[in-house]
């Protein structure tokens, strides 16, 4: 296309810069130059006139356009024996610039549409729904191809996946059905054709995936579910189609699905009257999957976080039959985790990967990775050449509570509020038979908060009491029971505290059966939407049974309360030794902490 503008510029226009220029003068002075016989010929190009001397001199100039040219002179003053002599020259008018845009405008459009034409055209042939918008655009990770051509691509196996044994163990017969295919086929065996890996976000899910075709060896097709649905209509189902099919010619593969509940979310239930796109997507998923034949080695993989969501003709057997939990880590399982991510780093002497452990109870695999991070950035900063536990210690509290903000300003007063409502929360939770133990006070900012009591577990624990809930409340309500022993007044350090406390006490009511009063069940129950979401919870119960719970949760807030008030007037020498502390070194760990308790 550049080319034919091209060439058609250069036809129009050079004959236009191999002239010389023409220099403007009024009409008269062309009449003057003519009486005077200076003028060799007079060339006329629609009402243009330019007079060329017999030096090579050109005079252009113009007349009106309702007027012969002849006319025109002869009014001006030329004499009539001047003009019979003079040679007169006629042509058609001169294209120009003007007419060039013009045939640009015209053609340069043409020529574009042309080629939009061209490119789809193209498309087409190479197949899917306008042009490729119905062909899958999964990441393709082959393991085998990387060890054959050495390419600089990790291979991810069940080695760099710690914390996990049961999903492992679990996922190993389908690594030995893709390796090993025809010793279950001459079996008659039938391997799962799908695997649903379900848990908490962060828990490894797709680092599972990876590793499972890394020990099998096959590629490995990622694509997120949410990739699935366009705005046209059918692109789902294209895409699914296409994807499966991808698969099938590079077998033994697996199909890896991210976010699976986008669109396999329960159907007959949403706005679209069953013919919506996402639903067609899951009706294809589902043909795709059951018309898998013994002898195809795909094998699908899809991870959720939300499985009590997703439609059950997903988890019948024959689509997904298996369903692999990954639960957040124990102890052991994060010392595991943590021992993968620490792997190469220069870790300080008096690192123990076990204490860290104890120290990040709650943490997942992607938390744990963030801390080993966070920790080595902290290293980095304070220009260490190891990482030591301190940078460890300071990177759990950077992502439990926020960042460390010293530069907050606050006056002594509201310092010695801060130092006695943490100091009422520590002592507290110190007396309470069923609380974890404090492992740090501090009244340094961090994040929002202007100061924190961090209690941590001595192990892992999957059941809890109502005792245990109970004294929970106690601690939660320790530096609000400070603040009016002491100050006799209250403020609004405890905000945080008592929405945490209402909500527990809530959980104790309406989840967990824990009220003697109202018996042994529960009450409200989640509505949602497969557009909208969480619609929040809905009362399955009356007036009188709000009221009810709304009694029973100030009841209980108030028994938590006054033993909080009890345990402060009883330890108020120790509370005062701490929060003295506190105002003298702002931080209080674990071990001068029980000494002060002592």
């Amino acid at each position: 296309m550049a080319v034919i503008i091209l060439a058609t510029g250069s036809y129009f226009l050079l004959p236009l810069f191999n002239r010389a220029p023409a220099q403007d003068v009024s009409l008269p002075g062309i009449v003057t130059a003519i009486e005077a016989g200076q003028v060799e010929t007079l060339t006329v190009r629609g009402d243009s006139l330019i007079a060329t001397k017999f030096d090579g001199t050109r005079l252009g100039s113009r007349k009106e356009s309702n007027i012969s040219t002849v006319e025109a002179l002869q009014i001006l003053g030329a004499s009539p024996e001047a003009l019979r002599t003079l040679p007169i020259k006629v042509e058609n008018p001169s294209f120009g610039f003007a007419g060039l845009f013009g045939l640009l405008l015209t053609v340069v459009p043409l020529l574009l549409v042309g080629y939009i034409m061209f490119r789809f055209a193209r498309q087409m042939q190479g197949g899917g729904l306008f042009g490729g918008i119905g062909r899958s655009t999964p990441r393709v990770l082959s393991s085998a191809a990387a060890k054959d051509q050495k390419m600089n691509m990790s291979v991810v196996t069940f080695d760099d996946v710690a914390g996990a044994d049961q999903a492992k163990l679990e996922l190993q017969e389908v690594v030995e059905f893709l390796r090993e295919s025809d010793k279950f086929v001459k079996l008659g065996a039938r391997i799962p054709k799908g695997v649903l890996m379900a848990g908490v976000p962060g828990t490894g899910k797709t680092l599972m995936a990876k590793a499972v075709a890394g020990e099998a060896g096959v590629p490995f097709f990622s694509i997120s579910g949410s990739e699935f649905v366009e705005m046209f209509v059918g692109v789902g189902a294209s895409r699914v189609r296409d994807l499966f099919k991808r698969a099938r010619e590079q077998a033994p593969a697996i199909v890896f699905v991210d976010e699976i509940d986008a669109v396999g979310r329960r159907r007959g239930i949403g706005l679209g009257g069953g013919n919506d796109e996402r639903e067609q997507t899951l009706n294809q998923i589902l043909v795709e999957m059951d018309g898998f034949g013994t002898d195809t080695n795909v094998i699908v993989i899809a991870a959720t976080n939300r499985p009590d969501v997703l439609d059950p003709a997903l988890l019948r057997p024959g689509r997904f039959d298996r369903k692999v939990i990954l639960d957040r880590p124990d102890i052991d399982a994060r010392a595991a985790i943590l021992r993968v991510h620490t792997r190469g780093k220069p870790l300080g002497p008096y690192v123990g990967i076990a204490d860290l452990a104890k120290l990040t109870p709650g943490f997942v695999g992607a938390d744990l990775e963030n801390l080993v991070n966070e920790a080595a950035i902290l290293a980095a900063r304070r220009n260490l050449s190891l990482i030591g536990q301190p940078e460890f210690q300071d990177a759990m509290e950077r992502i439990v509570a926020g960042p460390e903000r010293k530069g907050r300003i606050i006056s002594q007063h509201e310092r010695e509020v801060v130092a006695y409502h943490e100091s009422g929360h520590a002592v507290v939770m110190h007396n309470l038979e069923n609380s974890d133990p404090v492992h740090k006070v501090s009244i340094i900012s961090r994040g929002m908060a202007l100061g924190y009591t961090m209690p941590l577990p001595e192990r892992d624990r999957y059941l809890r009491s109502k005792e245990a809930f109970e004294d929970e409340l106690v601690g939660l309500l320790g530096g609000r029971a400070a603040e009016e022993i002491i100050f006799n007044r209250i403020t609004t350090g405890a905000a945080d505290d008592l929405e945490r406390a209402t909500e527990l006490a809530r959980s104790m009511i309406t989840r967990y059966g824990f009220s003697e009063a109202l018996g042994l069940r529960t009450f409200g129950q989640v509505q949602g939407n497969p557009y909208l979401g969480n619609l929040g919870e809905t009362p399955n119960y009356g007036e009188e049974m709000s009221r009810r719970i709304d009694q029973e949760i100030s009841q209980i807030l108030d028994t938590a309360y006054q033993r909080a008030k009890n345990i402060i007037i009883q330890q108020k020498d120790r509370l005062e030794n701490l929060a003295k502390t506190l105002l003298d070194i702002e931080t209080v760990e674990r071990p001068q902490f029980e000494a002060l308790m002592a």
